[in-house]
């Protein structure tokens, strides 16, 4: 933006000249708001400029309808993604968060800069969002609630005006190869030399005004606040070689440098652009996920077939799938059957077949049936979108190895300059013109950038993988911690079983079936003569277990309604749960009593010896128990068994492998714990537990020393899931062991807990090599550009080259999972 008039104002104790009002605004709005530490804190290499004009019409924003579209609820405390213009750096992020959190209402905001999005938390009570961003916009910056393809936009357009620079530089550079081949073969000597200089001078010079304009923006930009940026060794070092020039020039003594201003913007601005390219694609896992989400929606309306929007799309309406389309809600089968490619979500390839009654998720793949599905998730309240804002979370976090990097960057600036001006007073008295191209060379090699790049880029890289394997990372401290963890601790029933259980014996008065030889099926025997008093405690049973959530519960029901026993009829009252130990109720007038040995010697049931020792040899056999007393009285034990998840064991030796410490924690018997924990080959046991102590159980281990995970899947391990250094939830738990963990695996297979370990140590491993490769640069290039080895040409070929291998070093991890990741 050309300057055209000088504007001053007194900030602070002095006058300042400002480009423009706009500016001028923004620094007097920043300084009586307190926040004038933004200016100590602008980072090195960002272009800053005028504020963006902010948007119109802001208290449209205000109004629920259209709010509905962006926030995560219409409740009194909401969240919202905003698109910010005008962002650039680190500097940007402290100051929107500070002034943002300063205003009453403001319960959270969070900057991806990688993304130039906010993560906005307010009181809608207390504040409006129209005051959010008109604060944002007084300080400086425009924003709008976010939209993936308007984000998509803003990045084309600065792309494409970094190309057009580019492009000016290619032009104006082959050119000036022809000025250069010329004076090289001789016409330096004769009486042409005059002529090729000016015509130098006529390319070089719109060259550096238009592709070197934003060096020279964010350069005085930075100084302007008494900040350096990394744009000022640049700028410094393209003037110093273009006023030569025009000195040599003018007085006909020494040789013009105008080709290698020219050369080196343009290797500087291709290296920018590639860098922004790589960047781009290296964190595009979020946009892939956005584009899994269908736009429009065939629903069924009246009995037609109408092809809407996705946000016209209303819960409770039905919508057709046909054949090879993408499932675009999440819902419920209301009529058809199918196979569904669920890849995108659980990272399994196998499909899985859906009939009636089965539950879809947006963006899976429907196979060759065609499907009515009630809609219950709409867009961003789809598992989908789930993902993706726990994958936006994930990529704007910060890991705590990036506050090293952080105070490393800003000396970086201070040191190059010192480093430069030695460099022209080492050879100043050799040759003045060697002294000058060295310190230029100097200016222009050392790069921080790759510092900046190194952790955001390893935890975009390795977040967008996780979430396209089905591994979820909300953080990127998360990633660190899992790292160095050197104990996992695995919840039993639905982490290492399948939690789904199923009975195997029934022992009673009138019955004693097991799985041994000859023997008929339950089903087949509880129907024979003289079982039918054993048909009414079952009946009695499954009435009360319809209130419990337990998976036991479910067992029992599956048993009774394949035996073709009904219970939906019976009076139940008084129903009583108790976690860990069983429930209890009146059931038409008879009191009934279920769980464990302990709750039926709390509510008074007389126990059966010929019971209790049936019971001992299911314990014996790894199974559990499950008493049911009937007035007082013991009458009858059912022997539960809960198959092992496929892979656990070797997910087991595989941790085991590794040297990290494995312990199953249940509530089961330990006699069955010891015997699932034999099966999977061998691990410590904690036994016996309430679901109320896990968490205390995971708090005595972290006194013992070490970091612990916690790996489980249901509400009651969700204290322990917080307690654990590092907490992971199945996908196929409860919504409150989810929303517990630091980490969700989308599907049931333990394999990807190692793969989420394997991830955590590559990202942090990425992290320290992008580090390493920063310094080893600098090391390497900055002695040769001081030894005068190196020519401004090649430290602007060089330059880019640090930023380029840490994006690339980074963009490896994409590699980690092999096969997983083609196609």
């Amino acid at each position: 933006m050309p300057v055209k008039a000088r504007v001053e104002g007194r900030i602070g104790n002095g006058e300042r000249d400002f480009c423009c009002t706009g500016c001028k605004s923004v620094c007097e709005a920043i300084y009586a708001a307190g926040l004038d530490g933004f200016y100590r804190r602008t980072p090195e290499g960002e272009v800053l400029g005028p504020p963006p004009e902010p948007p119109k019409q802001l208290a449209l924003y205000d109004i629920d309808e259209v709010q509905e579209e962006y926030v995560d609820s219409l409740g009194e405390t909401r969240e919202i993604n905003l698109l910010v213009e005008g962002i650039h750096c680190a500097a940007c992020v402290w100051l929107i968060e500070n002034g943002l959190e300063a205003m009453p209402g403001v319960e959270d905001a969070r900057v991806n800069l990688t993304g130039r999005r906010l993560r906005l938390k307010w009181d809608n009570r207390r504040l409006k969002l129209s005051q959010a961003l008109g604060r944002l916009a007084d300080i400086g910056y425009a924003a709008v609630p976010f939209d993936p393809e308007a984000a998509e936009g803003s990045l084309k357009r600065a792309n494409r005006a970094l190309l057009y620079r580019m492009a000016f530089a290619g032009f104006a550079m082959m050119n000036l190869l022809w000025i250069s081949i010329a004076l090289y073969s001789g016409a330096a000597r004769g009486e042409f030399r005059d002529l090729f200089h000016w015509i130098g001078f006529a390319i070089a010079t719109p060259t550096l005004v238009y592709s070197g304009f934003p060096f020279f923006k964010g350069a005085w930009a930075g100084l302007r606040r008494v900040n350096l940026t990394m744009d000022l060794p640049i700028a410094i070092g393209a003037s110093i070689t273009y006023l030569y020039s025009i000195y040599v020039t003018l007085t006909g003594v020494g040789e013009v440098y105008w080709d290698t201003v020219v050369n080196f913007l343009f290797v500087i601005l291709v290296g920018r652009f590639l860098e922004a390219l790589s960047k781009r694609q290296a964190v595009a896992s979020t946009q892939r996920l956005l584009d899994l989400q269908p736009k429009v929606a065939t629903v069924i309306r009246d009995g037609d077939e109408v092809v809407v929007p996705m946000r016209a799309v209303k819960e409770g309406e039905t919508v057709l799938v046909r054949p090879g389309e993408k499932i675009p809600v999440d819902g419920r089968v209301l009529e058809g059957e199918s196979s569904i490619d669920e890849s995108m979500l659980t990272g399994e390839s196998e499909p899985v077949v859906k009939r009636k009654g089965g539950q879809v998720a947006a963006g899976t793949l429907n196979g060759p049936g065609v499907l009515q599905v009630r809609v219950e998730g709409l867009l961003k309240n789809t598992a989908l979108g789930r993902i993706v804002k726990l994958v936006e979370e994930a990529q704007a976090s910060k890991a705590p190895i990036q506050c090293i990097a952080d105070r490393v960057v800003p000396w970086f600036v201070a040191v190059t300059l010192a480093l430069g001006t030695l460099t022209f007073l080492w050879w100043a008295h050799v040759d003045v013109e060697r002294a000058l191209m060295a310190a230029t060379a100097v200016l222009i090699i050392t790069c921080p950038c790759a510092f900046g790049l190194a952790t955001p880029m390893a935890i975009a890289v390795a977040s967008g993988l996780g979430a396209r394997n089905g591994i979820l990372i909300k953080n990127g401290a998360v990633l660190e911690g899992l790292s160095t963890i050197g104990h996992f601790v695995f919840d039993k029933t639905g982490t290492l079983t399948e939690g789904r259980p199923v009975v195997t014996s029934v022992r009673g008065a009138a019955i004693d079936w097991n799985p041994g030889a000859g023997k008929l099926s339950p089903f087949e025997e509880i129907g024979s003569p003289g079982a039918d008093e054993l048909r009414e405690y079952l009946s009695d049973l499954a009435a009360v277990e319809r209130f419990s959530e337990h998976p036991i519960a479910s067992a029992v029901l599956d048993l009774c309604k394949r035996a073709g026993i009904e219970s939906d009829r019976r009076e139940v009252r008084e129903v009583h749960v108790r976690p860990g130990f069983g429930i209890r109720g009146l059931v038409n007038g008879r009191r009934l009593v279920a769980g464990t040995p302990d709750w039926m010697c709390e509510n008074g049931v007389e126990p059966d010896p010929d019971l209790r020792s049936g019971a001992s040899v299911i314990a014996a056999g790894g199974g559990s128990a499950l008493h049911l007393g009937v007035d007082g009285k013991e009458v009858m034990v059912l022997g539960v068994e809960d198959r092992l998840r496929e892979g656990a064991a070797r997910m087991v030796a595989g941790l085991k492998g590794q040297g990290i410490r494995v312990t199953l924690l249940t509530g089961d018997r330990r006699a069955a714990a010891e015997r699932t924990a034999c099966q999977l080959g061998g691990m410590e046991v904690i036994a016996e537990v309430l679901p109320e102590d896990k968490d205390r159980v995971i708090t005595d281990l972290q006194r013992r020393g070490g970091r612990v995970a916690m790996v489980g899947d249901g509400v009651n391990d969700a204290p322990a899931l917080v307690r654990a250094d590092v907490g992971i939830a199945l996908g196929s738990g409860t919504d409150v062991s989810i929303a517990s963990a630091d980490i969700v695996l989308m599907s049931a297979d333990l394999a990807k807990v190692e793969q989420a370990t394997a991830l955590s140590r590559r990202a942090l491993r990425t992290i320290r090599q992008n580090i390493g490769i920063s310094i080893a640069y600098n090391v390497v290039m900055v002695p040769l550009a001081m030894a005068a080895l190196v020519t401004p040409l090649v430290a602007a070929v060089s330059m880019p080259v640090s930023s380029l291998a840490v994006i690339g070093n980074s963009a490896r991890i994409r590699g980690l999972f092999g096969a997983s990741e083609r196609g």
